[in-house]
């Protein structure tokens, strides 16, 4: 079990649904969720490394911040996160551009597939 997961999604349902697989499969000791990319933000800026989650799961298609604009700016600072955060992307996107566009950020592990099953959760924690 991980100490810290972030979920990054703007659905409430998603984040529901999310949140309650990884509860389930005892993933992670504290899962914090977000409805837009910009809190998360700044929250990850704000944090410790001590409390820097070891897996962020991220929707794309948001307002305010998209999940593109997020690793953008994650890019940014990089090395900081580097070995600290895995970020998988969770979309209910089937689009071949946006997983390969996802392996050009080093910091993106996974590209999922809503809804979250047990397996893919297993797989995780697998990689972890």
């Amino acid at each position: 079990m991980i100490d810290r997961a972030f979920i990054i999604d703007d659905d409430e349902i998603s984040i529901f649904l999310t949140s309650v697989m990884l509860e389930t499969e005892l993933f992670a000791r504290h899962i914090e969720s977000f409805d837009n990319a910009k809190d998360a933000l700044i929250q990850l800026r704000n944090s410790n490394n001590e409390l820097l989650p070891q897996v962020i799961f991220l929707d794309l298609n948001m307002p305010v911040l998209s999940g593109w604009e997020f690793l953008d700016a994650l890019t940014e600072n990089e090395e900081r996160y580097k070995d600290k955060c895995s970020v998988f992307i969770l979309t209910s996107s089937v689009d071949e551009q946006e997983k390969e566009l996802a392996k050009q950020y080093r910091l993106v592990t996974g590209f999922l597939q809503k809804p979250l099953d047990e397996r893919a959760i297993r797989r995780i924690k697998s990689r972890i």
